[in-house]
Formats: structure tokens, sequence, C-alpha cells
């Protein structure tokens, strides 16, 4: 079953057109036992909710990064069971942001099928400010979207912010989540590489860099994420319980 608080209310069709996949793609994760399975509802017709959306961005995500399908089977096994779509987000927002570019190319039609509505000229604006997507070059109708983000932008639509905040957020985060990393470059090169460099020598020390190097990413990005969710809470409980 579903977890969380939104009620599920997609078809199979309908979820599939969402996640950007086919049905058949759908009852074969299903299957596997890689997604719960549906509410059953009036008519025995099922219904699945955002949990299913999430957990399919999931598992294409780890797909794209070339895991078989058994070792994504063992991967979410260890997850918990009652993780919400918001966590499930999170989760494949760490999983893809050590893995290439993943643009795709859209036309304005299959952006309104992926995003489950019809999208005004200010939505497609605001998209475009949360970074979401850009019209592709040269300027023939179509798009490049960030599906990963594609999701989390349509929800954000609905949210009474304006365009302008929108925009200085988004300048805000680039700013700090660019001299972080600056800073932590610095403190790896330092404290990290040129040390290494002096015992390049040392096969133990040599085959343990490779690994430090290959893990780095996904660790500090997962401990900046934990970071960032923990002062924002923090300050958010500051700012609205002061008065």
């Amino acid at each position: 079953m579903a977890t969380g608080t939104e009620d599920p209310k997609l078809t199979v069709d309908e979820l599939a057109a969402r996640a950007g996949v086919t049905v058949r793609t759908v009852r074969f994760y299903s299957t596997r036992g890689l997604l719960p399975p549906p509410v059953i509802g009036p008519r025995r017709v099922g219904h699945y909710g955002p949990e299913h959306l999430s957990r399919l961005a999931l598992i294409e995500e780890l797909q794209h990064q070339g895991m078989t399908l058994a070792a994504i089977e063992r991967y979410l096994e260890q997850l918990p069971p009652d993780l919400s779509a918001h966590d499930l987000a999170i989760h494949r927002a760490l999983v893809a942001s050590w893995a290439p570019d993943s643009a795709e190319d859209a036309t304005r039609a299959e952006l309104e099928r992926r995003a489950g509505r019809a999208l005004t000229e200010q939505d497609m604006a605001r998209l475009a400010a949360m970074g979401v997507l850009e019209r592709a070059e040269p300027a023939d109708g179509s798009y490049r979207l960030d599906p990963g983000l594609l999701r989390l932008g349509v929800e954000l639509l609905g949210v009474p912010i304006a365009h302008e905040t929108i925009l200085a957020a988004r300048t805000v985060l680039l700013e700090h989540s660019r001299s972080a990393a600056q800073e932590l470059t610095r403190l790896f090169r330092d404290e990290v590489w040129n040390p290494y460099r002096e015992r390049e020598s040392d096969p133990e020390h040599v085959a343990a860099m490779k690994s430090l190097s290959a893990d780095m990413q996904p660790m500090v990005l997962q401990a900046l994420v934990t970071a960032f969710q923990r002062s924002l809470k923090e300050e958010l409980r500051a700012a609205f319980t002061a008065e």
C-alpha cells in the first residue's frame, strides 16, 4: 500500500505518463517487487500515489547509474519501508547528483504530459526560473528539461510564491552552495590531495585515495543535505515562533 498523507489518485496509465515510462514497465517493476501494490478502489481499479511516482524516479535513476535489476532490488530492500514521496525524492536527488547531466529534450505537449496538467506561459516562466527547463537552441519549440526537477517544480507551481522570490531564492542557494563547494575543495586539496601526492609510492595509500575519491562526492552531498535540512528546520522554527 502506498504510504503518506495524499490519497493515491493515479491510474496505471497516468502513473506511467507522469513518470515518463510505459505501462508495461510499471507492471514489470511491480511483478519484481520494486513497486508496492496499488490501492484497489471501486470496480477494482488500482490507484497509485506520489510514493509510487517517486519510487519509479529512483528506480530509473539507479538504472541510469548502470545498476542491474537484481542490484536495484537489493538497494531498495535496504531503504526504510515507510519513506515518504518527499524522502524518496531527496534520495533520488542524492543518487543523481554525482551522475553526469541527464537533461532531455521535450516538446510542450510532452512537458504537460509528464507534469500531468496544462502549463501556462507563467508556469513555464516559473519552471525556467527554478532551473527545471530552458528553451532549446535553436528555438524550435522544444525545451531542455531536467527530469529529476520536474516533479518538484510542478509541485511548487501551486505554492503562492512570487516569481521574483523564486529567482532570489535560487540566487541565494547557488551562491552559498558554490561557496561551500569551493571551501570543501580547498580543504580536500590542502589536507588530503597534497599529502597523497607526497606518498604516491605507497600502493596501499594510493588504493585508499582512489576509494575515497569515488566515495567522497556522495558522502559530502548527503552530509550537506542533512545539515541544510536541520539548519533550515531550526531557522524556520525560530523565525515563526519568536513572536
